[in-house]
């Protein structure tokens, strides 16, 4: 009677654990399809929206380097996603992987905290854009034309061909000056005369050199101006002020105040220096 009860019971064991494993079979086997499908509808829909996100970058004329930084920013994110929704749907337990990752999320972002800085200094140079590359600027103590915009740093070449590396994050927080950003600029030149001299000579002697010069505007608000700035010391001062295409600026300036001196020497127009004069009684 006891062997038949045991036979009987140990049979109903085997059917039981027989029926839990073909039922785990079977839920295993369905979670697998559905992620597969997951995968696959997944990778579509990555597909597409990476797509979406490429064509708005391209019609907003993104920089290069950040489009490209974007594009696989995007990606991965996007890919991190499915994974942690594919392991859910596999029945594996999402809760301390989401730990593990803000944990280490935390963990990198405090050690390249100085970094992370700089890279949010360079995507908003390249969102906001106030330079772009050939752009002459001056920022952190620096004078240069800018060569390159990456993603950590922005690289420039002064006038005397050093190459200056300045980091994104000092740079987007601090004041920038472009200089060329603008298609025209004004040269201001400080004209110094001796006591005496009558206002309207020295007025005659630039402009006549302002119109001489095709590179100088003529006309309407732009016009040249030269008032009279300042009676210091030993001299007269006077402030031409001529606008020029940016690109000219320099070559104007330079070319303008030689010409002046010559026009200045060539009228008897005293240009004085500072002296002191001591009356002996």
């Amino acid at each position: 009677m006891k062997n038949q009860i045991t036979e009987t019971l140990t049979n109903k064991m085997g059917d039981l654990a027989l029926n839990n494993i073909i039922e785990y079979l079977v839920t295993l086997g369905k979670n697998v399809l559905a992620a597969i499908l997951i995968y696959i509808v997944g990778k579509f829909i990555i597909g597409k929206l990476t797509q979406l996100i490429q064509k708005i970058m391209m019609r907003k004329k993104v920089e290069p380097s950040l489009y490209t930084f974007l594009d696989s920013l995007c990606s991965i994110g996007l890919y991190v996603i499915l994974v942690v929704s594919i392991v859910a749907v596999l029945g594996i337990e999402t809760t301390s992987i989401a730990a593990l990752l803000a944990s280490a999320g935390v963990a990198i972002g405090m050690a390249l905290s100085g970094t992370l800085q700089n890279f949010a200094g360079g995507v908003m140079i390249l969102v906001l854009k106030p330079f772009k590359v050939g752009d002459h600027i001056e920022a952190q103590g620096f004078s240069g034309i800018v060569r390159y915009i990456q993603i950590f740093s922005t690289i420039i070449t002064t006038p005397d061909n050093q190459t200056i590396i300045i980091p994104n994050g000092g740079l987007a927080n601090g004041t920038i000056k472009n200089i060329t950003r603008e298609n025209k600029r004004r040269v201001d030149i400080d004209i110094n005369v001796a006591y005496g001299t009558h206002p309207e000579d020295v007025r005659k002697i630039v402009f006549n050199l302002c119109d001489a010069d095709s590179r100088i505007e003529k006309e309407g608000e732009r016009k040249p101006f030269c008032p009279m700035t300042n009676m210091a010391d030993s001299s007269i001062t006077f402030q031409l002020r001529v606008w020029t295409d940016t690109s000219n600026y320099f070559s104007v300036k330079f070319e303008l105040i030689e010409k002046i001196y010559d026009a200045l020497n060539a009228a008897g127009i005293s240009i004085p220096f500072p002296q002191l004069d001591v009356h002996m009684v």
